[in-house]
């Protein structure tokens, strides 16, 4: 009896293991998509909250969740890059989602007021050297 649950308990604890490794080893290949995109998440996330900043007059308790939208946003962004030179449609398609969701929790962090300027941000065309194009293209 002994030896069974012995075993079982060795079976149930490599499967967490496992189950963990695989975790983590997600998190590393999204980051090297990130990294083979040529895409600094965390510099452009910044560079983002810095120009937010001024702009919608955010409070110190703001500034945390619209980086960890905007982080959040980028690093899915970073993985369907790919798509926007195969797969026009498809990338479309992921981006309006993806956007659509940071849109959503911004909703949440901002006001109304800081929402609508947010929106009135957005710059013309895709420019690479404006980091808020990120957010909209």
């Amino acid at each position: 009896m002994k030896k069974i649950f012995a075993a079982l308990l060795l079976l149930s604890v490599t499967g967490s293991v496992t189950f963990a490794q695989n975790v983590l080893d997600k998190a590393k290949n999204t980051a090297k998509a990130a990294q083979a995109a040529g895409i600094d998440v965390n510099g452009i996330a910044n560079s983002i909250l810095g120009k937010l900043s001024p702009a919608l007059s955010l409070s110190e308790t703001q500034k945390p969740s619209v980086l960890t939208a905007v982080t959040g946003f980028l690093k899915d962004k970073s993985g369907i890059l790919g798509l926007a030179n195969t797969d026009k449609a498809a990338y479309a398609s992921k981006f309006a989602g993806l956007q659509g969701g940071l849109f959503k929790k911004l909703k949440t962090v901002l006001t109304v007021a800081q929402y609508t300027k947010f929106l009135g941000l957005k710059p013309k065309t895709n420019d690479a050297t404006n980091a808020l194009s990120q957010l909209f293209f």
